[in-house]
């Protein structure tokens, strides 16, 4: 109801005639056309497409931590990178086909690949994703970060990372769990905790089963540490 009134303002008052939409919308859509008609008696239109979905029906860019945006500030080059490289086998080919202007054969041949051989194709749709809505230089930096952690090529300075204050490790040290929250590795300290006792957080490759560990200064190697949360997800920490 909301949105057939909005349509129906932005008919009246700012002269909009065509409203755009995911085809979800589409019975939103008509009921401000239909408004429209009734109200101000004039005709408006509306236009839908197909969402992007994913091969078991469900709307894709979602994340662990929210949805997936075009914004750097809310979605790193580097985030939005690894969610393209980690879509499903079943997905590479319509991602292919739909978000890249690659040649059709090119796609044809990367989607046929087979189990190991599928991560060369994801690879490739991550990078020129990314290098439609970031740039060329963000992709290399994004791919060059993910082959620094996942296969020891690459450079690690483009890896995600946070700079903080050397004083805040120094002494008893700063809580692991506070740590993954204030990193935006979790959303709240009762999934830290969870994370932590499920064994999915090592700090420089070490497994960490204590969810009461202090980070301390004598923990960094060359001035910074990387936490790895579950199998994907990987910041790096700097003192300075």
């Amino acid at each position: 109801l909301m949105q057939s009134y909005d349509f129906m303002v932005m008919a009246r008052d700012l002269e909009c005639k065509m409203q755009f939409g995911g085809n979800d919308q589409w019975s939103n859509i008509l009921g401000g056309v239909d408004l429209s008609r009734r109200e101000l008696q004039k005709q408006v239109y509306g236009m839908t497409f197909s969402l992007l979905t994913t091969s078991e029906g469900k709307k894709m860019g979602k994340t662990q931590k929210g949805a997936l945006w075009l914004d750097a500030k809310k979605t790193t080059p580097y985030e939005f990178y690894q969610y393209w490289r980690n879509v499903e086998d079943a997905d590479v080919n319509k991602c292919l086909r739909m978000l890249t202007f690659l040649p059709m054969d090119e796609v044809e041949q990367l989607s046929a690949l087979k189990d190991a051989e599928i991560n060369k194709a994801k690879e490739v749709l991550a990078y020129e994703v990314t290098k439609l809505v970031h740039g060329e230089e963000e992709a290399e930096k994004a791919q060059s970060a993910a082959r620094a952690l996942f296969s020891g090529a690459g450079n690690m300075d483009n890896v995600p990372t946070t700079v903080m204050e050397a004083s805040r490790f120094e002494g008893e040290g700063f809580s692991v769990v506070a740590l993954m929250k204030e990193l935006k590795l979790v959303p709240s300290n009762g999934e830290g905790f969870r994370t932590i006792e499920q064994g999915g957080l090592t700090i420089d490759d070490v497994k960490v089963t204590d969810t009461k560990l202090r980070i301390t200064l004598d923990m960094f190697h060359d001035k910074a540490i990387l936490i790895k949360k579950g199998k994907k997800t990987f910041h790096r920490v700097e003192v300075k």
